[in-house]
């Protein structure tokens, strides 16, 4: 089993990285939203077997200095561990940044993985027009990441989008995040954690970590009515060709 997104600290990963293994988690895609992080991710790659760094500037961080450092972020991008560009998107519900500045920077980024033929991975919040605006000019792989926005659901099974579900899909009153599993193709599915947020149900309240993207996709398989072993082979191998594993 993968889990395709994760946040990591370099201080704790391998003990993270140690009990994932040891729940059958033997893949982790580590995420970068600054470009700090993204030095941290790709070292991190280096260290580990079985991980991968995913690079870009987070939404909340489009207005600070880093999104001047495009042509750095293009640079680590190169790595042969580093498998995706993001996260990236726009969030107008925390508004850290003019929304301008967001879609400035979301669009260079979107931008970046259609140079660098990489696979985009998407934050979005409260930025559904916007954010499809932007996706619906690109023909190049998008992964809707932390799935939450039904509204997306349409255009991303028309575009062949991924779609990834957290930790979030396993709480009791997400039945519509439920529901868009179930619609889903199978080929299209994605789990991920984003640790150390969003814990599933079964450890709520706890820092996540990927070992729980069992969880995750426990909750995947019930509402799919789907064998889990099958469909953790399933979401592994939809992964590899996502990200060009």
């Amino acid at each position: 089993m993968i889990d395709t997104h994760a946040h990591l600290e370099p201080e704790s990963a391998s003990a993270v990285l140690e009990r994932a293994r040891a729940f059958g988690v033997d893949r982790v895609i580590v995420v970068a939203t600054t470009i700090a992080g993204a030095h941290e991710a790709v070292a991190l790659a280096e260290r580990h077997d079985g991980v991968y760094a995913c690079l870009g500037i987070h939404p909340h961080n489009a207005g600070a200095p880093d999104a001047e450092r495009l042509d750095e972020l293009r640079s680590l991008l190169s790595h042969e561990r580093v498998v995706a560009v993001g996260e990236t998107g726009l969030d107008y519900f925390r508004e850290h940044a003019a929304h301008d500045v967001q879609l400035r920077v979301f669009e260079a980024q979107v931008a970046l993985a259609e140079e660098l033929s990489k696979p985009v991975v998407i934050h979005t919040r409260e930025a559904d027009d916007d954010t499809l605006s932007v996706l619906m000019r690109t023909d190049g792989t998008v992964v809707l990441h932390c799935f939450s926005s039904p509204a997306l659901l349409g255009p991303a099974l028309e575009r062949g989008w991924y779609v990834s579900f957290a930790g979030n899909v396993t709480y009791p009153k997400a039945r519509a995040l439920r529901d868009a599993a179930r619609q889903v193709p199978s080929d299209r599915l994605l789990a991920e954690t984003d640790s150390p947020y969003l814990a599933p149900q079964p450890v709520r309240g706890k820092v996540n970590e990927p070992a729980n993207v069992m969880h995750t996709l426990a909750a995947l398989a019930e509402a799919r009515d789907e064998d889990a072993g099958g469909l953790a082979r399933q979401i592994d191998a939809n992964a590899t060709i996502a990200f060009g594993l």
